[in-house]
């Protein structure tokens, strides 16, 4: 009988040299989360990405998986590294997925393609993700309704995407995946970018995504704040009043956005904290964010106590 990462291997044959098994599951399970590694890489397609330009490594979207010994939620979020829409920054990817490994949640890293890509490629690599995750659920020991997004910065501002247009359809399917619901059931945003309107964007995340001489019609389409859906998924936002980077009004005004629809939203804004902070381990006051997390995230039935 075949194993989770015999499956996992069969669904990605085409590109089987690039999927190196680190560890035996066995073994992994008698590690400290802090040594882990992933599982797996997996490709988000088994041939060529659509639209891509290349063959190096930057070209190929990727998952790394990060499963927990025990999953008793079932749940399993998407996490997606900011970096401006220009790199995907390090820190807001594996420590993370190590933090939801050690509280039972299966993570998954989602490596996606930045500049010079421009939309719809980082969209599409948003929403084949969410898919891949759902149509192997089983795969992985998770529930298809405990599914959750997580996203940093300019990771925020795709998690924020596959939280409000999920629905949209964008370029022609590649297989069955892609007729898969890509909703989230839960979104986490840390510090994220939520805005395409010059007033309120992040600069280099506007110019890395949508390129030089946009409308205003397409920066309204790709602003967050402006697409919040009836049924769009619970929402957790966190962020620093004084980010130096990215306006803290665009967090903001997507919660107001919730508030609006009278969708479920908890949102914390912290006095100091500068951007990328990340997990705030040693940051006063902010520090204290991920036990607000890991408290809501309970409440709903996201993870253990």
């Amino acid at each position: 009988m075949k194993n989770q990462f015999d499956k996992i291997s069969d669904f990605v044959v085409p590109l089987a040299l690039t999927l190196t098994l680190l560890f035996p599951l066995q073994q992994m399970k008698g590690q400290t989360p802090e040594k882990q590694t992933p599982e797996k890489s997996i490709p988000l397609w088994s041939g060529s990405a659509p639209l891509s330009s290349g063959d190096a490594l930057t070209d190929k979207p990727m998952l790394d998986i990060y499963l927990p010994a025990e999953n008793p939620t079932g749940t399993a979020v998407l996490v997606i590294p900011g970096g401006g829409y220009h790199y995907l920054a390090a820190p807001e990817g594996k420590p993370v997925a190590l933090w939801l490994q050690a509280h039972g949640v299966a993570a998954f890293v989602l490596s996606y393609r930045v500049a010079p890509y421009h939309y719809p490629v980082e969209v599409l690599d948003a929403l084949r993700a969410m898919r891949l995750i759902r149509s192997m659920a089983a795969d992985f020991g998770v529930s298809t309704s405990q599914i959750g997004v997580w996203g940093f910065s300019a990771g925020g501002h795709l998690a924020s995407y596959l939280m409000t247009q999920w629905k949209k359809e964008i370029g022609s399917a590649q297989d069955s995946i892609d007729a898969v619901n890509a909703r989230p059931d839960f979104g986490i945003l840390s510090y994220p970018v939520i805005s395409m309107r010059p007033e309120y964007a992040h600069r280099e995340s506007h110019d890395n995504l949508l390129g030089r001489g946009t409308t205003a019609e397409q920066e309204s389409q790709l602003s967050s704040e402006l697409q919040v859906q009836p049924d769009s998924p619970p929402a957790f936002i966190v962020a620093t009043s004084d980010d130096g980077v990215v306006p803290v009004m665009n967090s903001v005004m997507f919660y107001q956005a919730y508030v609006h629809q009278h969708l479920p939203v908890e949102m914390h804004l912290f006095e100091h904290g500068s951007h990328g902070m990340v997990l705030a381990e040693k940051l006063p006051g902010a520090s204290a964010w991920p036990d607000l997390l890991s408290t809501w995230m309970t409440q709903h039935h996201w993870m253990a106590k």
